[in-house]
């Protein structure tokens, strides 16, 4: 029962002032506008442990990341896919994360440099930097005692050298061996192999009993001597080019003495090969195997292999079959595999499809920088990526990208110490277009970047569980 005072005082004021009640509006929201307004409950992070690599856009928390530590719980995979335009900071955020990943102590790196000027390749400075000297695969150094990478080291298994025979031929001739050339080649692998015994096996060998086979070989068959010499001759004359062509001195002799697989960063100088040309899938394909067989070994290091140019492994079949064997066969070792490419349609509308598609399966973080919107709708079709995130992928500003992991998709601004700086902006271009920039205002157009990402997101978030068509 109310108190007669209050009852009296209720009635005194309501005499006065008239009786006026307020109503207040139920509150109702959905899931989308409670994540607009609470974004950084929107999508967890991905733990404290690992190297840093920037801060997410939207809610402003460090972004962390390490395929080692979330392997297993967060990654089925630690493989990684990097996309984008050239000019976008691709190259920086792989600098920094080596340089990052090797304070650890039980880290090392391979990089296949397939990029470069002024006569080095593109990480010439950061294996300066660290007391490196890259590795230079280059026809015109090979002929004067430079490096060499014989496919038939004994280190290989007979097995991976055949395998990697065949690969070598039928990247170079654009289809696979029938099963005539592919038994010469198998005959003339085997002979040599249990002939030569007082030193490395070299191509030469090869050719040579391709060119020459045993009559043994020919009644093993019961064919005449000639026809099997037929069967290799075209086999024959491919390899030829690795040992008297325009790719001679690199892979026909021994692999040369001293390559340190014990450094903490290998880096094979690429750079003097033409990319455009079969030798950089000869070349990959060979560089590959040989560390399969000679450097991945069953420790307690964590092995990272970057690949620039990662298409001429992807878009060919041939190479794509060796290289699936290495990352399924690395994964129970601690290997993590980097593939840097610019356009995923430059591997998915080739001959190797289907093997292009079981490796980008096995690159549980894909990151995705600035693209064309067709280009970006293409990308968000094969990945699977959130509608909101390939919208957002062709507003993108040098430096900030779409990362994928395993599912949780986040944009993320790429930070770079004063220190690393020097050593990961190679492009000269990049450098000069922003010479004329005052830091002020350099900070101020990257505000206006991350401001203008972030808005999009909190636009989109509530699509965020769509994905593209």
């Amino acid at each position: 029962m109310r108190d007669p005072l209050s009852v009296v005082t209720d009635a005194f004021t309501s005499f006065l002032f008239g009786k006026v009640e307020t109503t207040r509006l139920p509150v109702r929201t959905s899931t989308g506008q409670a994540q607009a307004v609470y974004l950084p409950t929107a999508a967890p992070g991905l733990g404290d442990s690992g190297v840093i690599i920037g801060r997410e856009v939207y809610s402003g928390k460090g972004y962390i990341y390490d395929p080692f530590q979330l392997y297993g719980q967060q990654l089925p995979a630690p493989h990684w896919l990097v996309l984008g335009e050239s000019g976008n900071g691709k190259s920086a955020l792989e600098k920094t994360y080596v340089l990052r990943q090797l304070r650890f102590r039980d880290r090392q790196v391979v990089v296949l440099d397939a990029q470069g000027e002024d006569g080095v390749g593109e990480w010439n400075l950061v294996a300066q930097e660290l007391g490196i000297t890259p590795i230079r695969l280059d026809p015109m150094a090979a002929l004067d005692h430079g490096i060499r990478l014989n496919p038939l080291d004994p280190s290989i298994t007979t097995t991976g050298q055949l395998a990697l025979l065949r690969t070598i031929i039928e990247v170079a001739m654009g289809h696979g061996l029938d099963e005539r050339a592919g038994f010469a080649l198998k005959v003339a692998h085997a002979y040599v192999n249990e002939s030569v015994v007082e030193r490395q096996p070299v191509l030469s060998d090869i050719v040579e009993r391709l060119r020459h086979p045993e009559p043994e070989s020919a009644e093993a068959m019961n064919v005449a001597i000639d026809d099997v010499r037929a069967w290799g001759l075209d086999v024959a004359l491919v390899l030829d080019r690795l040992v008297d062509g325009d790719l001679r001195g690199m892979f026909d002799g021994p692999t040369t003495v001293g390559i340190d697989l014990d450094a903490p960063l290998i880096v094979f100088d690429l750079s003097h090969i033409d990319r455009n040309s079969i030798a950089m899938p000869i070349l990959m394909a060979i560089v590959g195997v040989w560390l399969e067989h000679t450097w991945i070994r069953p420790d307690r290091k964590k092995r990272i292999f970057l690949v620039e140019e990662a298409w001429h492994i992807i878009n060919s079949p041939f190479v794509a079959q060796l290289f699936q064997r290495l990352l399924k066969f690395g994964r129970r070792l601690g290997l993590s595999f980097v593939a840097v490419v610019h356009h995923l349609s430059d591997v998915v509308d080739g001959a190797a499809a289907k093997e292009a598609a079981a490796i980008l399966k096995m690159a549980s973080t894909r990151t995705i920088y600035a693209q064309k919107a067709d280009e970006a709708r293409a990308t968000g079709r094969v990945l699977g990526l959130p509608r909101w995130a390939v919208e957002i992928i062709p507003t993108l500003t040098p430096g900030i990208a779409v990362w994928d992991v395993n599912g949780n998709v986040q944009v993320v601004k790429h930070l770079v110490t004063e220190t690393e700086r020097p050593l990961v902006f190679t492009d000269r271009a990049m450098t000069e277009s922003s010479a004329d920039l005052t830091d002020d205002a350099l900070r101020a157009a990257e505000r206006e970047a991350e401001e203008r990402a972030a808005a999009f997101v909190e636009q989109h978030v509530g699509d965020s569980e769509s994905t593209v068509a």
